[in-house]
Formats: C-alpha cells, structure tokens, sequence
C-alpha cells in the first residue's frame, strides 16, 4: 500500500477497507489506470481522471454513516439511480456524480459498470 494513500486515510482508518476494495476493482477494468493522491481526493486517471475517491459531503452529516467514502465519476449521461446522491452537469454532456459507500458490497457491478463507462468515456475525450 502506498504510503500517500495510507496518510490520506489517517484521520478515517475504517475507510481504508472500502478504497482498496474500490482500487482493486478499479485496476481488474482499467489495467492501465494511473492514481494521483491529493489533499482531498484520490484520482483515477487513464488519458484524463475518471474517477475519484473523497469524503465529500454528499448528504446531511445526520445523514451520512460513521465509515465511508465518495466515489464520484463523469459520464456522457445522466445516470439515473437511488443510489447515486448528487448529479450535475458542469459542462454540456458531461455529468458528474457522486456516490457514498459504506458497505464492501456496494463496491457492486452497478458502480462498476459507471466506472467502466467513466473510463472508456474519458478515454475517448
């Protein structure tokens, strides 16, 4: 494990289980994926960032469960589903959403397959 990832999970340890569960699907879809740790956000780059993994504030803080992460991902679309806490579209067919994990099993095919898209999207940007 990479000593930057584990400093930016140093104030949300139980998180930790969650991003590299997140990570290692990521590397088995996108086998030449780049990641970049930032202050605020691990990013997910093949020719352009893809996705990213925060603690962004997606819903009230009542709202939110102890242990979690974001992941947030741009597609061409709008994907529609509960599941999916905010969606924008910053710029003309270009939607960014943003996902709150706290479980291993919502690392799931459903945000797999949005992460998949996501890559294969800005690939071809």
């Amino acid at each position: 494990m990479d000593e930057q990832i584990v400093q930016f999970f140093d104030r949300h340890p139980d998180a930790l289980p969650l991003y590299e569960k997140f990570e290692k699907c990521v590397e088995d879809f996108v086998p030449e994926v780049r990641i970049k740790v930032q202050k605020t956000q691990i990013s997910f780059y093949n020719r352009h960032m893809f996705a990213c993994v925060s603690f962004a504030r997606v819903r009230k803080k009542r709202d939110c469960p102890d242990c979690y992460i974001v992941v947030t991902f741009g597609l061409k679309h709008r994907a529609e589903s509960p599941r999916i806490d905010i969606a924008t579209e910053p710029y003309p067919n270009r939607w960014t959403h943003h996902v709150l994990i706290s479980e291993p099993d919502e690392i799931d095919d459903e945000l797999m397959g949005w992460i998949r898209e996501a890559a294969d999207f800005s690939d071809r940007k």
